[in-house]
């Protein structure tokens, strides 16, 4: 499995006001960005995946809505966000 729970800790930690933080948007977006990561780099390695490329495509979706949200209400904090996690928009 590529995400441990250490892992997980890790990033809700960071990202959220505590490791047990998980439902923090931050933390939500730190944690999609993380297994989007980790799924492209699988992606160049495997190109006929579909499988996997249809979950990513989803993945990106989510992340999106819940970047769209954050945006909507902090834009300051989408913005440090966004430069902390190096996602382009």
């Amino acid at each position: 499995m590529y995400l441990a729970p250490e892992k997980k800790a890790e990033v809700f930690a960071k990202y959220g006001k505590s490791a047990n933080d998980t439902g923090n948007t931050d933390s939500q977006i730190a944690l999609f960005t993380y297994r989007i990561n980790h799924l492209t780099e699988h992606l160049k390695r495997n190109r006929h995946d579909y499988n996997t490329e249809r979950s990513l495509v989803k993945l990106v979706g989510k992340r999106r809505s819940l970047l769209d949200y954050k945006m909507k209400k902090d834009i300051v904090a989408y913005r440090e966000l966004i430069k902390e996690l190096g996602i382009r928009k």
